[in-house]
């Protein structure tokens, strides 16, 4: 594409100008004529020079995985390729789904030499993206033409949820500080340990495990051997369906299910449990438990892609799919959106799933309800307002009540704290020995 720059535009209009002076004053005509020509072979020239111009060497670096919502760099080195100094404005083409900050940017680039530039970039959205070629519009020698050109190859990337919170979280562990972001001690898998056997004392015990009335019966020191407490499994149960898609911030009640699984399957692992996933509402997806770090990697990699869908919930068709899965007791969370009109697939589902396991349902809760709640009534239509909240929250209550008599552990809790709320409510029933 070829454009003219506006030093070219300002010549033309300078000449139009000029042209309106000379249509009074015919003996001017021939000089401005001249000059006209002149300029118009120069500018063909220079549009000659700038087409011969090569497209710059471009390198990109950017992260293959992105975090949705958190902001990261992408690097570009750029080098002049050709023969002559040059000057461009450069813009790389990014995802749609990507916001960009610092674009484009101008640069003065000598024979042989190079710069490196950086931006800054934030997810708005999930799944597979990609970077396409950069476009650098040379600048013409003499500047009266601009000429562009693609750089650089593409740049695949994964958006992923925000598993940047992870290393937060991680940070604050190491650190016992998780009290700031909200979090309850978290006891160290092995302090809760049950009897298991007495054998003789070996060097290395702890003192405490010396058994003082064996060793006074037996005249040598004995010690009590404990076991640690057996591992469970956990599986997250994600909705994938219409109400899954809401919004009250920037992320979707989806995207915030999402983060709280990521969260607490970390906080599993390092518990030692072990972790899976499985999806409903329009996706099926299973991720088999597993107690490792790649329980993670499986989950990042099974759910960064999908969307809600227009699909209502079968809660009793997921119920026998988890049943069918999981042949052991198991953690069972259900991260889902409720409503009254769902107690004909969820309360059976619930009772199946009891049979076997321990549930935790955790139902996401529109947070403009509480904003309408502590809103000031100083108008008809506010209390109405905060008569129809009241009422709504009041059908949720008793609705939960219904879930908590089928046995489930109930969350209702507004998107931002179903993190924070959800890990907590685990680490409580592990310390309760729920679990």
């Amino acid at each position: 594409m070829i454009t003219p720059s506006s030093r070219l535009l300002w010549a033309a209009l300078v000449l139009a100008a000029l042209a309106i002076g000379v249509s009074m004053f015919p003996e001017y005509q021939p000089p401005w004529a001249a000059i006209a020509a002149g300029f118009a072979l120069l500018a063909l020239l220079d549009l000659y020079a700038g087409v011969k111009l090569p497209a710059p060497a471009l390198v990109r670096r950017v992260p293959g995985s992105l975090a949705l919502g958190v902001r990261s760099e992408v690097t570009l080195r750029v080098a002049n390729a050709g023969p002559l100094g040059v000057r461009l404005d450069l813009h790389d083409h990014h995802p749609p789904s990507v916001e960009a900050e610092g674009l484009p940017r101008r640069l003065n680039l000598k024979r042989g030499e190079w710069s490196e530039i950086a931006y800054q970039v934030r997810p708005v959205a999930r799944g597979e993206a990609q970077f396409e070629a950069a476009e650098a519009r040379l600048f013409s020698p003499l500047g009266l033409w601009q000429i562009s050109r693609r750089a650089g190859p593409q740049s695949p990337v994964r958006i992923y949820p925000n598993f940047r919170a992870l290393a937060k979280y991680t940070l604050l562990a190491t650190d016992n500080r998780l009290s700031q972001i909200g979090v309850l001690q978290v006891r160290k898998r092995g302090e809760g340990m049950e009897f298991h056997q007495l054998r003789e004392y070996r060097q290395g015990d702890a003192q405490r495990a010396i058994d003082w009335k064996a060793t006074a019966r037996t005249q040598r020191l004995i010690s009590r051997e404990y076991e640690e407490e057996k591992d469970q499994r956990v599986l997250l149960v994600i909705d994938c369906g219409r109400r899954m898609a809401s919004k009250d911030d920037d992320l979707s009640h989806f995207d915030h299910a999402l983060n709280a699984a990521l969260l607490l399957s970390h906080v599993a692992l390092r518990q030692g449990d072990a972790v899976g996933m499985m999806t409903m509402g329009g996706i099926s997806r299973y991720s088999e438990p597993r107690k490792s770090v790649a329980a993670v990697h499986a989950i990042l990699n099974r759910v960064y892609d999908i969307e809600p869908t227009l699909a209502v919930p079968d809660y009793h068709l997921a119920a026998r799919d988890v049943m069918k899965n999981l042949r052991r007791r198991s953690l069972v969370i259900l991260l889902t959106n409720l409503r009254d009109e769902d107690d004909e697939t969820l309360l059976p589902a619930l009772k199946l799933l009891r049979t076997r396991h321990l549930v935790v349902l955790a139902s996401l809760r529109e947070a403009i309800i509480s904003r309408a709640l502590s809103a000031r009534v100083d108008s008809f239509d506010r209390a109405v307002t905060h008569a129809a909240a009241a009422d709504y929250l009041a059908q949720r209550e008793r609705a939960f009540r219904r879930i908590g008599a089928a046995g489930a552990v109930c969350l209702d809790v507004e998107p931002e704290r179903l993190a924070i709320s959800l890990v907590n409510r685990y680490l409580e029933l592990k310390r309760e020995g729920r679990l």
